[in-house]
């Protein structure tokens, strides 16, 4: 038995410095680009691809995240519920820590309450980012430059130095010429392979006229957001009752 889990430990060894290596041999430089006009007047073409105007009277959005987390977001009031098996969160997202936290229908305090309200936005920050990612071009803390394409057209280069769970990462957007994304490339902190793709596909608008891609292809991996809905008033979301009104 000793001998086997050896060779086991041997073999699970080996296989992780072969993804590194290949992760290695693979990665793609993050591109240098060139800041100034012509960046900052592809990132508002992006905003004008998806609607921005039409964004910012969003002010409720509800969607489903890959069949693993429910997002109820207020955007006015800067306030989010994550919803995930036996879990309730309702949190504000510029104080994440100041929210509260149920498990089977009973609300926690302290440490496990703590524990949940920092998981939710963990899972807040990552997938709010799938979903509104083209409409952040301009965050605080972002960069913008313009990448030459192999095709001739320009890439957008965004870099956040600040925000979410893992600033530094970049973002390489490829456009159509609408100026709505297709895909991007990655350099993430998370990820070892520098330039990984992912699509930006399947777009919907939604009814207050804004628009946002619904399916992303990683490699084989696939992620679909679903169940959107969205409006002025928590009403026009399908709720009954304001579900942000425990914090008040």
């Amino acid at each position: 038995m000793k001998k086997i889990l050896k060779w086991l430990g041997i073999g699970l060894l080996v296989l992780i410095v072969g993804l590194f290596i290949a992760g290695w041999i693979i990665s793609e430089p993050l591109p240098e680009g060139e800041a100034g006009p012509e960046a900052e007047a592809l990132a508002e073409k992006v905003l004008s691809a998806i609607n921005q105007p039409a964004w910012d009277s969003t002010h409720y959005v509800r969607w489903n995240f890959a069949d693993r987390h429910q997002y109820t977001w207020d955007r006015d009031r800067k306030l989010v519920q994550v919803e995930w098996p036996e879990n309730r969160v309702i949190l504000p997202t510029e104080n994440h820590l100041q929210g509260m936290a149920w498990e089977n229908g009973t609300q926690l305090d302290d440490k496990k309450a703590t524990k949940k309200l920092n998981k939710a936005w963990e899972y807040f920050c990552n997938d709010s980012f799938w979903f509104i990612a083209p409409e952040k071009v301009f965050d605080p803390g972002t960069s913008r430059k313009t990448v030459a394409l192999e095709d001739g057209s320009k890439g957008l280069l965004i870099t956040y130095s600040s925000g979410g769970t893992t600033p530094g990462d970049s973002y390489l957007w490829i456009l159509d010429k609408d100026g709505l994304p297709v895909k991007w490339k990655m350099w993430v902190s998370l990820l070892p392979i520098g330039g990984l793709e992912a699509t930006w596909a399947d777009w919907e608008k939604l009814p207050t006229g804004a628009k946002v891609a619904t399916f992303h292809e990683i490699g084989s991996y696939q992620l679909r957001i679903s169940e959107i809905q969205a409006g002025k008033h928590w009403k026009d979301i399908g709720e009954s009752e304001d579900p942000f009104a425990p914090l008040f």
